[in-house]
């Protein structure tokens, strides 16, 4: 744990008495009075999140737009200044190199949100993928922290140490030059837990401040921090996917069941050939929720078969805090895809009986108006 990298936060975590574990290199709390605490904080209250681990890109230049349209699968045409957008970075071969956030800040200025694992890798990744365009691309994350306000209460939380009305931002906005707690920050209303909530991106020291004043403000609602066990329920009841789990260089946007994110009427980018192919003459597999209908909780890895036949692989698996059964999303083949269709995860050697149900396993309460 001791060359693990740390975010300005870590005494803070140490002082709460947060459980920390790597995670992507970095020590961070795996949870601190328990996940399932913690994940019910969230669902029914607030909960405050360390993920400075995050990475922050920026891209400038002439040609901003017109790079960044060929990078990503998403069409990014559709952004305001002070938008955000979802989308991936694939290769050639329509496999995802990350998933990530873009956020315009000008016609010729935006930055990008990366996974704390892939930080490096994206950054070369855009750098060789630059070609003829006029941009400049500067890894940003050292000197960028950020915290994540969740939970139905996140608005009430925040809106007393906040300078400006938060009724005003909307879901996937930001604004920048904002103030909590008397600190300079940007607050964009997105999350990865599936309620309302906001993400806040400030310097590494003031960070510190808002985490404390966020805390304090919150303690008439309840509010809870969460580590990264909490974060990881949370988001994948809400079908929320994860890198490594529901996305990775050999598993596509289409196969993942995200689809909706690329967009192919747009003119060319990276990866286009391959993912229009899938979506006009489908997959081989593709990612289905499923439920286990014998006793067991599926995890992640764990073999998914037919009839002793291997079709596949859990991608994630958890006992749903929410729904008190365990549940799981799992790469099959196409075949067995079907809802309802029975089959055999692999727990201890055993196969236990579940079956393919829709993976809308969460309604997410985002604020959309």
């Amino acid at each position: 744990m001791e060359n693990l990298k740390k975010t300005p936060l870590y005494e803070c975590h140490l002082n709460l008495n947060g459980e920390m574990v790597d995670f992507a290199g970095w020590n961070l709390p795996l949870q601190y009075k328990g996940i399932i605490q913690e994940h019910e904080k969230v669902r029914n209250d607030a909960g405050i999140f360390d993920v400075s681990h995050m990475g922050e890109i920026t891209v400038k230049g002439q040609d901003a737009f017109n790079y960044l349209q060929y990078i990503v699968t998403n069409d990014i045409s559709k952004l305001q200044n002070n938008d955000v957008i979802y989308t991936f970075m694939c290769n050639p071969h329509g496999g995802v190199v990350d998933d990530l956030l873009v956020y315009k800040f000008e016609e010729d200025y935006f930055m990008l949100v990366v996974n704390a694992g892939n930080i490096d890798k994206d950054f070369q990744w855009l750098i060789s993928n630059k070609e003829h365009f006029y941009v400049n691309i500067c890894n940003i994350s050292a000197g960028i922290a950020q915290v994540a306000v969740q939970g139905p209460k996140a608005q009430d939380v925040l809106q007393k140490i906040t300078d400006f009305d938060l009724n005003e931002l909307k879901f996937f906005k930001f604004k920048r030059g904002a103030y909590i707690g008397g600190n300079k920050c940007m607050i964009s209303r997105t999350g990865y837990t599936g309620e309302d909530g906001f993400e806040i991106y400030s310097d590494n020291e003031s960070i510190i401040s808002v985490w404390k004043s966020t805390i304090e403000a919150g303690k008439e609602y309840g509010i809870l921090p969460a580590g990264l066990g909490a974060r990881d329920t949370l988001r994948f009841e809400a079908n929320l996917p994860l890198y490594g789990n529901e996305l990775s260089e050999d598993i596509s946007p289409i196969e993942a069941g995200y689809g909706f994110f690329v967009k192919t009427n747009k003119g060319d980018f990276v990866g286009k050939d391959a993912l229009l192919r899938q979506k006009k003459d489908g997959v081989k597999r593709k990612i289905v929720g499923f439920k286990m209908t014998g006793r067991g909780i599926p995890r992640k890895g764990y073999e998914v078969k037919k009839n002793n036949k291997n079709i596949g692989f859990v991608t994630t698996g958890y006992f749903s805090p929410t729904l008190k059964k365990s549940i799981g999303l799992a790469m099959i083949d196409i075949d067995y895809t079907d809802l309802n269709t029975e089959i055999d995860v692999m727990i201890r050697n055993k196969p236990i009986k579940a079956a393919v149900i829709s993976r809308k396993f969460y309604t997410k309460n985002y604020r959309e108006e």
